[in-house]
């Protein structure tokens, strides 16, 4: 056993810590997923910006087509960042694949298309934190450095009764501090993939597989029976609602569709015209007087007809979308604008929209 005392942390741990977890991953965790085999960087960097915020089930699709594209870093920087943008459709988070076409780019460019190993230097890359950098680095390359995502940030609390909002500022210092002492010397790569299997897999947020773990003997939060207590959550806030008329204007079975500027919500994805201003509630229904304002612009309207809403849901707020479906007679010069595009409907399925959006059109 060894106590850490430092201005932050003070903790006794044991440290049988990291052989019990590499042990057990190697026995148990999980070892054949596509980017395990490999010690390519360009390979583990798309994984490990894929895996962020998305299930790794949902990500080994996406992967294997990605790279199918895009076989080589080189390949991705290349490419048109619409291009990319068109083949991480559906993933969501799409700041990710900005960044990762960015990254490619500044990889080419500043160290000739070879990730560097030091992990500072990786995170300095357009889209890699520190973690990221980190598991990089460590499953590449073999460098001693520590994870502290948010599946690991769960485990740490729960096996060693860390208090508090583990994002707050003062507790991630503490939990890092931790990562960072219980690194092991050797097996580094058993390690951090044994830590996220951890997570994922048997410590999980609710109805977490505690008579499966290694470490149920010794965790505090089930010693003190504060499993769902731990990691404490942070406070809730109610999550603003916002509404909004899209429009899907069609005219000789074409779709009308308006690139997204590079930033904010499905930042540089096409997408559907929408009406100019937000709807709150006590403005819904839309007038027939605005709507036709609102579609004078595009042309001569021949029929309109309203779609099933739907709810989106952001980090910060939900999105209610009304979609109307407006047949046009003829159309307008607007429509040829640079942000405009027609797009035949029988490509909709291959083209870079966003998930829900492509749901409406296709499905």
């Amino acid at each position: 056993m060894r106590r850490i005392i430092t201005d932050q942390l003070d903790i006794t741990i044991d440290l049988s810590f990291s052989a019990t977890l590499i042990e057990w991953q190697q026995q148990h965790g999980r070892n054949q997923l596509p980017w395990q085999q490999t010690r390519d960087a360009y390979r583990i960097w798309l994984s490990e910006i894929m895996l962020q915020q998305t299930q790794v089930a949902t990500v080994i699709q996406y992967y294997q087509k990605f790279l199918q594209r895009f076989p080589t870093i080189f390949s991705l920087a290349e490419s048109p960042v619409e291009d990319v943008m068109a083949h991480w459709s559906g993933l969501g988070y799409y700041t990710r694949a900005r960044n990762l076409h960015r990254c490619a780019q500044r990889v080419v460019a500043d160290y000739l298309g070879q990730f560097p190993a030091d992990v500072e230097l990786l995170s300095d890359l357009p889209g890699i934190g520190p973690s990221t950098a980190a598991a990089i680095s460590a499953f590449a390359y073999g460098t001693r450095a520590a994870i502290l995502d948010g599946n690991v940030k769960r485990v740490f609390c729960r096996i060693f009764g860390v208090e508090g909002f583990p994002s707050s500022s003062s507790v991630e210092k503490q939990l890092w501090e931790l990562a960072l002492a219980l690194l092991p010397e050797q097996s580094i790569e058993a390690y951090t993939q044994g830590l996220m299997d951890l997570g994922a897999t048997l410590c999980t947020r609710s109805r977490p597989r505690c008579h499966e773990c290694p470490f149920a003997s010794r965790c505090m939060a089930r010693i003190t029976q504060r499993v769902n207590e731990l990691p404490m959550r942070k406070p809730k806030k109610a999550i603003p609602e916002k509404f909004t008329v899209m429009l899907v204007i069609e005219h000789d079975q074409n779709i009308l569709l308006e690139q997204r500027p590079p930033t904010g919500i499905w930042g540089g994805l096409l997408s559907l015209p929408e009406v100019s201003r937000l709807l709150t509630p006590s403005e819904r229904p839309i007038s027939k007087e605005d709507l036709h304002a609102e579609l004078a612009e595009f042309g001569e309207v021949e029929a309109i007809s309203v779609m099933p809403e739907f709810t989106h849901a952001f980090s910060h707020y939900k999105l209610k979308v009304v979609p109307l479906r407006v047949k046009m007679r003829r159309v307008c010069m607007i429509a040829a604008q640079a942000n405009y595009q027609w797009l035949p409907a029988a490509k909709l399925k291959e083209a870079a929209l966003p998930a829900p959006i492509k749901k409406l059109l296709v499905d």
